[in-house]
């Protein structure tokens, strides 16, 4: 039978050096959807994606990337990238989103926030969480959930400096090993943050292995999507969250 295509036009912002996200959400698509994006500027790709480089993506002037989205005329607009938001707080995300649902006129999600509600979404208030990120990004992720009420008990650093193409070139392995990790027995819920970390392929692995909900920023996103339109899954979507739709 062949598929519609009129459940839902998903708009995505991505930074324009981000592999990984246009393929998870490939996979995580909900069906009769389609997906259009937007690469975003605003950041050096020699240099290593550090607090300064993230805050100053997410701080840049997105007009030019919302007219281009705004195209398609989407039913909603997700930012993927989570570092961006978390190195300015949860106001600015906010805001941000706003920023995004004005210049569109879609229903618009962050990465960041996603992360947060898909924690909420399992009932999790403890956490383990690692990520990609340099120890720096990982302190304001940490003080941005625990502005959201979700203490970390345990957070894994990757231990080296990863360039904004190595961040995307962890494979699911070395992704499984981190989550590992940044299990505790306090955790409720293990978080891995980053749009371009291959997280999606390691998620019923981990849960697995740990017998913990995880949470991912391209799962994460793809669930609040989901709620926000009321849109039904296939059967291969991975991990426990899906469970709380």
């Amino acid at each position: 039978m062949t598929e519609t295509r009129t459940a839902a036009k998903i708009g995505v912002l991505v930074p324009f050096t981000n592999t990984n996200l246009e393929p998870d959400l490939e996979l995580l698509r909900p069906p009769n959807t389609t997906i259009h994006f937007q690469r975003m500027g605003g950041y050096d790709v020699d240099e290593i994606p550090g607090s300064d480089q993230m805050a100053g993506l997410g701080a840049s002037d997105i007009s030019h990337d919302l007219r281009m989205i705004s195209g398609v005329r989407p039913d909603v607009v997700l930012y993927g990238c989570t570092s961006a938001t978390l190195t300015h707080g949860p106001s600015f995300d906010a805001e941000l989103a706003q920023q995004i649902k004005a210049g569109s006129g879609a229903i618009s999600l962050t990465a960041a926030g996603a992360l947060i509600a898909g924690i909420k979404a399992v009932g999790a208030t403890k956490v383990g969480f690692s990520s990609p990120y340099l120890g720096e990004i990982n302190l304001q992720a940490m003080d941005f959930m625990a502005r959201n009420g979700i203490s970390t008990v345990n957070c894994a650093d990757v231990g080296r400096e990863l360039g904004n193409y190595g961040q995307g070139e962890l494979t699911p392995d070395e992704v499984f090993e981190l989550a590992c990790q940044a299990d505790h027995p306090d955790a409720q819920a293990i978080v891995l943050s980053c749009t371009d970390m291959r997280s999606v392929e390691a998620i019923e692995q981990i849960e697995a292995a740990l017998d913990k909900p995880v949470i991912t920023s391209n799962q994460a996103m793809v669930f609040c999507l989901m709620k926000a339109l009321n849109l039904p899954q296939h059967e291969a979507l991975p991990g426990r969250l899906f469970d709380a739709l």
